[in-house]
């Protein structure tokens, strides 16, 4: 029968009748898609231990025979990474599936994005290995999502007068959320709701994790001002821009209240 072989990661799993899954991966291939576990629930055999969220697996899918336009069959998982050690941990666990929440809604079906996949797959292993803090790594995964997926904001400069942040007066600035820009004091006249003001240390930390390149993601050094803010700005600034809240991230939320 007909079907591919391809790493995958996988992003959401919902129950399908009595013993099936409907599944989405992120794979190195072929881009996010959608298959269904066939009897997911009883075959330990297939199975077993490999369809957990954000795992990494090797998995082998078939196309329908009958239906064309019918759900790609997922035959086989090799596990290849799950992640143990972010599973250990509440808030690894939170930041993790936030990831992949965001990458199930915001990809398209059978899109080929082999950027994205690679950026997921560096943030997952430098969680799970605790290389870097959680909340910098979080911090580096949105801003270079935004960046891979072409909607990073111009914070380089005040989008009216066009002044350089480093040239800015003020020590914070405007940012417009529907907009996605700056503005320095002098030209703002009247804010938007949907906005908030942020220092031009943490913009000038977000933009080098914007223009730097992944392999340099051990020298990002974050002030504990510039991680809080630049959290604040990226979480609300990427579920505004998908048009979707994200429960995940709620979840964080409290979490963190909660401390």
């Amino acid at each position: 029968m007909p079907g591919f072989v391809t790493d995958a990661i996988l992003l959401r799993k919902i129950e399908y009748g009595d013993h099936d899954f409907i599944i989405s991966f992120l794979t190195e291939s072929k881009g996010k898609i959608s298959v269904i576990a066939k009897n997911a629930k009883k075959s330990i055999q297939r199975f077993s231990g490999a369809l957990d969220l954000f795992s990494v697996n090797n998995i082998q899918c078939t196309f329908p025979k009958k239906k064309k336009d019918g759900l790609t069959i997922l035959s086989r998982t090799d596990l290849e990474n799950g992640f143990a050690n972010i599973r250990y941990d509440v808030y690894k666990t939170a930041y993790a599936s936030f990831w992949v929440e965001v990458m199930h809604f915001w990809l398209e079906e059978n899109k080929q994005q082999s950027g994205l996949y690679n950026l997921l797959l560096f943030s997952l292993d430098a969680l799970n290995q605790g290389s870097l803090s959680r909340e910098v790594i979080s911090l580096f995964f949105q801003i270079r999502f935004m960046s891979l997926s072409g909607f990073f904001p111009n914070i380089e400069n005040c989008d009216k007068c066009k002044t350089p942040v480093d040239h800015i007066e003020q020590k914070k600035v405007w940012f417009d959320f529907a907009e996605g820009r700056i503005m320095c004091q002098n030209c703002i006249k009247k804010r938007s709701k949907y906005g908030m003001t942020v220092s031009k240390g943490t913009l000038k930390q977000i933009n080098w994790i914007h223009t730097s390149d992944i392999s340099r993601a051990d020298r990002i050094k974050f002030s504990n001002l510039a991680i809080k803010e630049g959290e604040m700005l990226v979480e609300a600034f990427i579920p505004f821009y998908i048009g979707r809240e994200f429960k995940s991230l709620q979840f964080l939320d409290r979490l963190r209240h909660e401390k």
